[in-house]
């Protein structure tokens, strides 16, 4: 059985993506301690941020330096919110990158695309039983 979902971005400044996912969601975190930083979604997921060089110790040279695809789109968080062309701009002031605009997408949601500073993609969506 699962009880709760941590989703862990690795993040090359855990203080930059600190304040990048403070002010993007517009929540505090949860947790912010050196080697972490967790954000609390609604229902109850979690948002975590690692840094690079602390996984890198975790994994024990056992897999990639993780900084090596810094940059690099390494997953998506497809966020559905009340407003999502707020969130992405929210998103472009403080720094991310613009992959797409707002538009409807084939599978009936509409949603904006946008990379965080690590390269992650974020999508902000409005949707299904979301309108």
């Amino acid at each position: 059985m699962i009880f709760k979902q941590h989703f862990i971005l690795y993040v090359k400044d855990r203080a930059r993506s600190t304040q990048f996912y403070k002010n993007v969601l517009g929540i505090e975190p949860s947790l912010d301690v050196p080697g972490m930083t967790e954000f609390e979604l609604p229902g109850g997921s979690i948002i975590g941020l690692m840094p690079e060089a602390g996984i890198k110790k975790l994994l024990n040279g056992k897999t990639e330096d993780p900084s090596a695809a810094n940059g690099i789109p390494r997953c998506e968080i497809y966020l559905l919110v009340d407003d999502p062309q707020y969130y992405y701009d929210s998103a472009l002031q403080n720094g991310a990158l613009e992959i797409s605009p707002l538009s409807l997408r084939d599978w009936g949601h509409r949603a904006a695309y946008c990379a965080d500073p690590d390269g992650h993609i974020l999508a902000f969506a409005i949707g299904g039983d979301f309108k």
